[in-house]
């Protein structure tokens, strides 16, 4: 365009040649360096929130409590409960009246206790191979 004026970043380039004709052109990387990231990062994410504790062959210590009164858990009545790696389950196998007055001071509604399990998750419920409820222990 006559008396129009262009940018130029080179003496006797306009702008636009000067982008075009740049040896210091940006090519994207190639699809694989950024998919193999991305699908590792989805496989491992999406395991995450479905991984169910392997079986506890060795005595564990856990948390043990009523599911109820302590856990959060739904139900009607007071259940024994205990928790493992952050999630809270039902227990099977044992009888949470076999540990003692649930209501007392230190009962299992009113206290959450550490006890020492072996047993396994199964249908989202732990199946007590053993149990025993260690001493309370004052914080």
């Amino acid at each position: 365009m006559p008396g129009h004026k262009t940018a130029s970043f080179l003496p006797g380039m306009s702008a636009a040649a000067s982008f075009q004709d740049s040896p210091m052109k940006s090519n994207p990387p190639p699809s694989h360096r950024i998919t193999l990231p991305v699908a590792l990062l989805v496989l491992l994410l999406a395991g995450c929130g479905t991984r169910t504790p392997a079986a506890l062959s060795t005595p564990t210590v856990v948390d043990a409590a009523c599911g109820e009164c302590l856990f959060g858990l739904p139900g009607k009545g007071c259940d024994l409960a205990v928790r493992i790696d952050g999630r809270s389950y039902y227990v099977d196998g044992i009888n949470m009246d076999s540990l003692g007055d649930a209501h007392a001071k230190d009962g299992m509604c009113e206290v959450i206790r550490r006890a020492k399990v072996t047993g396994e998750v199964r249908k989202g419920r732990f199946l007590a191979s053993s149990f025993e409820l260690l001493p309370v222990t004052p914080r």
